[in-house]
């Protein structure tokens, strides 16, 4: 049997629904003030954080919650302006190996203060340091990160 939302978890999921249309949206227009998509930007900065900035496709997809088919398109797309390098995973014949390149690099560093203003004006400065210490606890939850 459903259990209906009350009136409180109805406004509250309305709410979410909302953030989740509204936040990514606006730090995709300000991105592209960048010259640069979310996508393009999610790549980058997943890139960055690994030693090497090399990661293998399936790993790397399942980090970005993406398929293989759509990393590797997009991918594809990326390499074509200098930002990543791709070449064969010699542990999966189906895989590949994607590197950031120096250039790809260079504008992640240079896109990142312009997108972390905008984090910053869009998101952490609505929140105070309570509210936001409870709001990483619920992500954490629901995303299902460890504590």
């Amino acid at each position: 049997m459903t259990q209906w939302l009350d009136a409180d978890e109805d406004r509250a999921w309305r709410a979410v629904r909302r953030l989740l249309t509204v936040l990514p949206s606006r730090l995709a227009r300000d991105l592209n003030q960048l010259e640069l998509s979310s996508a393009d930007y999610e790549v980058l900065s997943t890139l960055s954080e690994k030693p090497g900035r090399r990661w293998g496709l399936k790993d790397f997809a399942d980090k970005m919650q993406w398929s293989r088919s759509r990393l590797s398109h997009h991918a594809a797309r990326m390499e074509s302006r200098g930002l990543i390098e791709r070449e064969p995973d010699p542990a999966d014949a189906r895989g590949s190996i994607y590197h950031l390149t120096d250039q790809g690099f260079k504008l992640l560093a240079q896109a990142a203060p312009g997108h972390l203003d905008s984090v910053r004006a869009r998101f952490i400065d609505h929140l105070s340091p309570e509210e936001l210490a409870v709001l990483e606890q619920v992500a954490r939850r629901i995303a299902d990160l460890p504590d």
